[in-house]
């Protein structure tokens, strides 16, 4: 336990002298290089903030206008066969978009229902085995300008879908 807590504490360290070392013995400007890829950096930021924005205020529109409450009552009486949670409904569907938003449900529902409970372990598993999809692709195919998405968002929705089932059932094994 020492080994993790002590590699934990010191990989960050680590990586950034292994790093500096390869340039210094290579013969590479390190210092230019860094300051060449912070500007780079700030450019992409100024470039994806409009895209930003514009997912924040979707994702706050959603949960002031009462439709994400709509939606997960839908598909909640959808699923009322299966086992999956309702109260899951709202995690699932905003993790699609925002991982911060995800997570303050996530923390509504550990006061709720408390983090050890089946639905506290299956809200936890889920956020940790999906993805921000429509912020990812955004964010992603505009900083490098790709139009055509080909096949991404199908198979990113069905390995999202694949997480959620897998977290509901990981969740009810313990």
């Amino acid at each position: 336990m020492q080994v993790i807590s002590f590699l934990s504490e010191a990989i960050i360290p680590l990586l950034v002298f292994l790093i500096v070392g390869t340039a210094l013995v290579h013969h590479q400007k390190v210092y230019e290089d860094f300051l060449d890829g912070a500007k780079s950096g700030v450019k992409t930021v100024i470039e994806i903030m409009p895209t930003l924005v514009g997912l924040m205020v979707a994702v706050g529109i959603l949960r002031a206008s009462g439709f994400l409450d709509f939606v997960s009552d839908l598909l909640g009486k959808m699923m009322e066969g299966t086992r999956f949670s309702t109260e899951l409904v709202p995690v699932a569907i905003i993790k699609m978009f925002s991982s911060s938003a995800a997570t303050g449900l996530l923390l509504d529902l550990y006061k709720e229902h408390g983090t050890d409970s089946f639905i506290g372990r299956a809200a936890s598993i889920m956020l940790s085995s999906t993805e921000t999809i429509f912020y990812t692709m955004s964010i992603y195919f505009m900083s490098v300008k790709v139009k055509k998405t080909r096949y991404t968002l199908a198979g990113a929705l069905i390995a999202t879908i694949a997480g959620i089932v897998a977290s509901v059932l990981l969740a009810q094994m313990y």
